[in-house]
Order: structure tokens, then sequence, then C-alpha cells
């Protein structure tokens, strides 16, 4: 007799967490929770989209040649709605992964499984660690290796801000704008039909009548009420422009932009200010991971700034700050004061 629970050595395979289908399990399960991602959809989205793409693409690279402006534009675009890029470097270039498979050790990444797209189906390769670039935002602890879209770390925000959008187009298309219900006088049914199918494509006119000649405790009411009721419905009190602005507003907080800029008062002042916040907090950050990411796996180093081509900064202000520093340096050295010492008095290190 054969013992039927023999001890074998085998190795268990299990999923990465980053596979395609974990990603077609969590769209599922997502489908039936009710967050089926459209928030993408909107036009918020694709604007913050947008403006991380531009940014990201315009960024002054040195010491490499791979980051080039449509590579950093795939880059901003991936991390912006997915939270995560990877790329294989083969023969000095970098070919964009569709999906990918990742396996650790001790929560750092040491080989992959990536499909790379092509016109006649796509590919499937086997790559270390050191082959890849893998860049990230939003990663959670549990999960070092994966990164998060601000939409997923706001999905309440997002459903909601594509609920609105849904509710507001449904409204525009399916309710009764400029319509009226009129009274009209008690007429044949054959003539009600036709004077019905007659107001049909009217839109803003007529749509719906009503009679009121009606009899009611043996007598007929009179017929003086004939003026029309206007049916379209009153969307001030369901407060959806106020909804809507906050889920904006909320949205573009989340992709870093100041919900000031797609305010229809802002100024040019305030434009330059949004500009500026969302290259120094959210995009520069951004390129530091990049670099970072690129000089560990390409071996020199590699530096990205957003700051100097998008002009994020206040050129006055800077003008004014290089005027005092000239003047503050020749004033030390006619006195015969060590400038580095009275720099690093006031944390200036360069």
């Amino acid at each position: 007799m054969i013992w039927p629970f023999n001890k074998r050595d085998r190795n268990e395979t299990r999923s990465s967490g980053t596979g395609y289908t974990t990603q077609i399990m969590q769209a599922r399960a997502d489908y039936i929770a009710g967050v089926d991602g459209s928030a993408e959809l909107t036009g918020t989205v694709q604007s913050a989209v947008s403006l991380w793409t531009g940014g990201l693409s315009l960024s002054d690279v040195s010491g490499t040649d791979l980051l080039t402006p449509d590579i950093l534009a795939l880059s901003a675009r991936a991390l912006a709605l997915r939270g995560e890029a990877v790329f294989y470097v083969i023969e000095d270039q970098l070919v964009p992964a569709s999906d990918w498979d990742v396996t650790t050790r001790l929560s750092r990444p040491v080989a992959y499984r990536l499909g790379l797209p092509d016109t006649g189906g796509g590919t499937s390769i086997t790559a270390l660690a050191g082959e890849v670039l893998h860049f990230k935002i939003g990663a959670d602890v549990n999960m070092p290796y994966v990164g998060q879209s601000p939409l997923r770390r706001a999905r309440l925000t997002a459903s909601l801000l594509h609920a609105l959008e849904t509710a507001l187009a449904e409204v525009y298309e399916f309710a009764p704008l400029g319509s009226s219900v009129i009274p009209m006088p008690e007429n044949p049914e054959t003539d009600m039909d036709k004077l019905a199918r007659g107001f049909r494509g009217f839109r803003g006119r007529v749509l719906v009548r009503e009679s009121v000649n009606v009899t009611a405790a043996g007598g007929a009411t009179p017929q003086t009420d004939l003026k029309p009721h206007n049916v379209t419905p009153d969307l001030e009190r369901a407060m959806t422009r106020e909804s809507l602005q906050a889920a904006r507003d909320a949205i573009n907080m989340a992709f870093g932009l100041l919900p000031g800029l797609s305010s229809p008062a802002t100024t040019g002042p305030l434009v330059r200010e949004a500009q500026r916040h969302l290259a120094q907090w959210t995009l520069q950050p951004i390129a530091g991971m990049i670099a970072q990411e690129c000089s560990e796996k390409l071996g020199q180093p590699i530096e990205l700034d957003v700051m100097r081509p998008l002009q994020a900064f206040d050129a006055g202000g800077r003008s004014r700050a290089l005027s005092a520093i000239v003047q503050t340096l020749a004033l030390a050295k006619e006195s015969g004061v060590d400038p580095e010492k009275a720099l690093q008095l006031v944390d200036w290190d360069q």
C-alpha cells in the first residue's frame, strides 16, 4: 500500500500580484463592486495626464541618450494612469512593456517576465532586474515593488466624478429640457394620438398634453387653465455644479494640480503658481526617481531637471536674489569674511 501523501520536493508557483491574470481578476472584482475605473475617461483626468506628459517630456536629461522625449511621455502617462512603467533595455534602446510579472527577494525585484507589444502580437521574454527599468509611484509598504496611480489612491473621488459626469450626460440626453405640459380640451383618441406623434423630435417644444375637460361630481370643470407648465428638471437644487466642481478639485489635487488652475476666473500669476507647484512638488520628485533608477541600472550618473525647461520658478525673485548674492559676496570679499561659513549659517550648501 502506497501512502497517498508522500512528501515531494516541489516548487510551489504563486502569482506575483502584478501579472495579466491578476489584473483581469482585479478588474472583474472592481466591476462587481461597482468601481470600473471609468474616471480615466473624464476630461479632468485627461487634462492632468496631459500636463504630466508634457512636463516630463520637456525634462533636461544629462548622462544618457535613452530617455528620449517619447520615452518620458510614455512613462508619464503610464505613471499617471497605472502608477508604474516598465521598460526593457536592449541594444541601446528602451522597449516599453505592456504587462509583466516580477519575482522579488527581500522586497527587491530580481527577475521579470515581460510582455512586449508588437503589431503581429506581443512577445514574452524573461529578463533580470538589471535589464529592466521599473518606474513606480505611490508604492505601499505591503508591496513596495508595485506602484499605485493617483486614481487608485483616490478611488472614491474618482468614482464620484465619473458618476456625476455620467448622470449629467444622461440628463442632457434623456431629460425633457425645455419641454412643456399644456392642457388641451377633450378630443377624440385618434386626434390626440396623431397630435402626439407630431410632437416627436421637437426638442424644446410642447411634447406632452393633457385635457382639462373632465367630469367630476356630475359636472364639467371650467376650461380656463390653458397655461403650459415647464417640465425641465431643476438641477440647481441637486447641487450638481458644486458636487462636480468639488470632485474635479479633488482629482486635480490628487494629481498635484492646484484647483484654481481650472477656475474660469484664473489670472496669470495663479497659472504660473499652479505650474510651479506641479513641477516642484509632483514632476520633479518623479524625475528624481526616474534618474535614480536609470543611474542604478545603466551604470552612470543621470540627472533629470523639470524646473528649468518649464520655467517653473519666480524669474523676478531669482534675479533679485542673484543681485543680492553678488553684492553680498563682493562685500564679504572686501571685508575679508569667508563666504562659505556665512552660507553655512543660513543653511546654503552651494
